[in-house]
């Protein structure tokens, strides 16, 4: 049986696909799927709401500076954790294990597969409700109903169902790279010389000299760009393993996200530079010439963002129950999330995936302390718990939530990483 993901069959699995490494005859992904897959998830609608959350805070030049460098880092950051996944042919959950002991590493999995749940869902929510603008939009229908948001939320559920039942590596090669990725980079340009012709009309003097209100400072602002990088580090390896080698899963990773993402950041910026304050980021795109097609397409390439969240899950979910295969557990994570998207106020939920979130920020730090600086790492620890490396990510967790709430001028990601990273090498002789 094939350990490659969704087309595999669904009878029950003889061995842990999710923790046993894939060997060299599996792995198909060169340079350019790599890079067409990660500029694909970089690209959403959350990132440029992100991007629209810098201005005015700190102004056009610091968000510009913290763009750039944020993105520069969190893109680095995946694609350490890819080229690990590559190298070394496991899983997330199998880096997990491989770092925190057989037993431990089964709180880290189950929190990823919340948070995985809870991106899905909120995803399907993005989806429903572009959909239910656009249609008002295009063709006057009233789609935020309960009839209408029953519709689309299971309209985009169905879909996301679809793909879940193929092939995850024929997806990416051949739909993604192939079909999606030139309507995407189209519509991007498209958004950008629309709203890039709005900021020359009022002046590029005047958009680069804004100054910001100071609300944030270029520190906290580049937490908030690494913020969407680094939230894809517990999903990247179960890619990337697929990769023919390291060097293309690192290099590929990193360009395809960090293109995607300064072009999102910077779209965001020039958006919420040229409209009223308080102004509804979906409804902004719409009015742009053209921007419904731009917007539906972007829309289109959301569901690769909830397939990428739901794959994942899947793997991590068959680490922790392997007796139902990774293509049973998408069809059900799939409708689950569906269900949830019908039935939960996922716009009020976001602070607490974000805070979810943040607990992945110190786990990586420490797997890629352990990890990162060492010959590929094969098959899982021996022990059932690292002691040290749970604790410095408990530790971690504690900091990152403490610089939070009491300094977010000075960003907690970077400490997070720096202190984590750096007591996991300091131990990793011991363990």
């Amino acid at each position: 049986m094939s350990p490659t993901g969704p087309h595999t069959g669904s009878s029950p699995s003889k061995t842990n696909q999710a923790l046993s490494s894939l060997p060299a005859s599996e792995r198909s992904f060169a340079w350019r799927d790599h890079a067409s897959l990660w500029f694909s998830l970089g690209v959403g609608l959350l990132v440029m709401q992100m991007g629209a959350y810098l201005v005015p805070a700190v102004g056009t030049r610091d968000a510009a500076l913290a763009i750039l460098l944020g993105t520069a880092l969190g893109a680095g950051l995946l694609a350490w954790t890819a080229k690990l996944g590559a190298d070394s042919g496991l899983t997330s959950a199998g880096l997990m294990h491989r770092t925190y002991g057989s037993w431990f590493a089964r709180l880290p999995v189950f929190l990823n597969i919340a948070q995985l749940i809870g991106w899905t869902t909120f995803e399907l929510v993005i989806m429903r409700d572009g959909t239910a603008a656009i249609g008002k939009q295009s063709l006057g229908w009233q789609l935020d109903g309960a009839a209408g948001v029953a519709a689309t939320t299971v309209l985009w559920g169905a879909v996301l169902a679809l793909m879940l039942s193929g092939s995850m590596t024929h997806l990416v090669r051949k739909i993604i790279g192939r079909y999606g990725l030139p309507l995407v980079i189209a519509s991007l340009l498209w958004l950008s010389w629309q709203f890039g012709a709005k900021v020359q009309a009022s002046g590029w003097n005047t958009f680069v000299e804004r100054a910001g209100d100071g609300s944030m400072g270029l520190l906290s602002a580049m937490d908030l760009v690494i913020a969407m990088p680094v939230s894809w580090l517990p999903l990247v390896a179960d890619y990337a393993r697929h990769a023919k080698s390291g060097r293309s899963a690192f290099s590929g990773t990193w360009v395809g996200y960090a293109v995607a993402n300064v072009w999102c950041y910077a779209l965001g910026v020039m958006v919420a530079s040229v409209s009223a304050p308080g102004a509804d980021l979906v409804a902004t795109l719409l009015l742009a010439q053209g921007g419904l097609i731009a917007l539906s397409l972007i829309l289109v390439d959301e569901i690769d963002n909830a397939y990428g969240d739901v794959y994942s899950g899947a793997v991590s979910s068959h680490s922790l129950l392997p007796q139902w295969s990774i293509r049973s557990w998408g069809l059900g994570l799939a409708l689950l999330c569906t269900g949830l998207a019908l039935v939960l106020p996922m716009h009020g939920l976001e602070p607490f995936l974000l805070i979810l979130s943040s607990v992945f920020v110190p786990l990586y730090g420490v797997i890629l302390g352990r990890l990162g600086f060492a010959a590929a790492p094969r098959g899982t620890q021996s022990v059932k718990v690292d002691y040290a490396a749970a604790g410095i990510w408990l530790l971690g967790i504690a900091l990152f939530q403490t610089l939070t709430h009491l300094a977010p001028q000075w960003g907690a990601t970077l400490p997070t990483l720096l202190l984590t990273g750096a007591l996991a090498i300091a131990t990793r002789r011991a363990a």
